[in-house]
């Protein structure tokens, strides 16, 4: 594992149902992050395909096999320039269609996720929900964990991939425009209860008449802010961060007087309230 680890996020605008255009963007972007660099480059939700479609039908050309033509391309760059990258795309598998982050290193696909709470907005009112809890993957760069957008409002998502190892979670997002609170105070405190790393990498622009968010950020696990894009512009952001930092969960502040540990001093025998479902 390395001492520092830098990352890029490159906050765009895709276009909708141009993943030629998107994928050679996400190449282009790749490169220019590399030759600042980075060994992690992070592009947002959807990033290969655009996210407002009216209905399945209308994504389903646009969607693809993982492994399948853009994860190769983009492959292919990661093992030139010798980079991680986690890029969001439409994801068909038989019958089943996912919003999915997929991680790929220098030696080809690591993982994907597929996003498991769906709000009802853009192409997640029509796929299915992931089926499984996110796994933390082991990398040169750490262990890296991943969730999307919506997930980041239930805590118990980072708060699992914590609890596997992750020491830096990121998160491929299409924030609409108005959520300013996500950005302001969420994801910082994502990373702090948790003691994480965290990257939340948004897109700009208006599709469809749906504006977004923008301010992609990259957070250290004490929860201050490293790096911050504005609200409106295409735009890369850069930060080092030291995993071994997220590994830490025990802090003194003052020997014996005050001290924290967020895993040791959790109760877990009493949250089960958190998994009961609501008729």
């Amino acid at each position: 594992m390395r001492d520092k680890v830098k990352i890029a996020g490159v906050q765009m605008n895709p276009g909708i149902e141009k993943v030629s255009q998107n994928l050679e963007k996400i190449l282009l972007e790749t490169r220019k992050a590399a030759s600042h660099g980075a060994d992690l480059i992070v592009f947002p939700e959807c990033a290969l395909t655009g996210y407002m479609f009216t209905s399945r039908e209308e994504a389903a050309p646009f969607m693809e096999t993982i492994p399948g033509p853009s994860t190769e391309r983009l492959a292919e760059s990661c093992r030139e320039l010798g980079v991680h990258m986690v890029v969001g795309l439409l994801e068909r598998a038989g019958d089943r269609c996912y919003n999915v982050a997929v991680l790929i290193g220098p030696d080809g696909i690591i993982g994907n996720y597929r996003k498991n709470h769906l709000p009802c907005l853009g192409i997640d009112r029509y796929l299915d929900a992931g089926e499984e809890v996110s796994r933390v993957h082991q990398t040169p760069l750490g262990n890296i964990g991943v969730n999307i957008c919506y997930d980041c409002l239930f805590p118990e998502s980072t708060r699992t991939l914590a609890l596997q190892g992750a020491d830096i979670v990121v998160l491929p997002t299409n924030w609409p425009a108005g959520r300013d609170k996500l950005a302001r105070y969420v994801v910082n405190t994502r990373a702090l209860e948790n003691r994480v790393h965290f990257v939340a990498v948004d897109r700009v622009g208006v599709e469809r008449g749906a504006g977004f968010l923008g301010h992609s950020k990259i957070i250290s696990a004490l929860g201050d802010t490293l790096a911050e894009a504005g609200g409106d512009t295409e735009e890369t952001i850069y930060a080092e961060v030291d995993p071994a930092e997220a590994r830490q969960k025990h802090v003194v502040f003052k020997p014996g007087e005050f001290e924290i540990d967020l895993i040791r001093h959790r109760r877990p025998e009493l949250y089960g309230e958190i998994t009961k479902k609501i008729a």
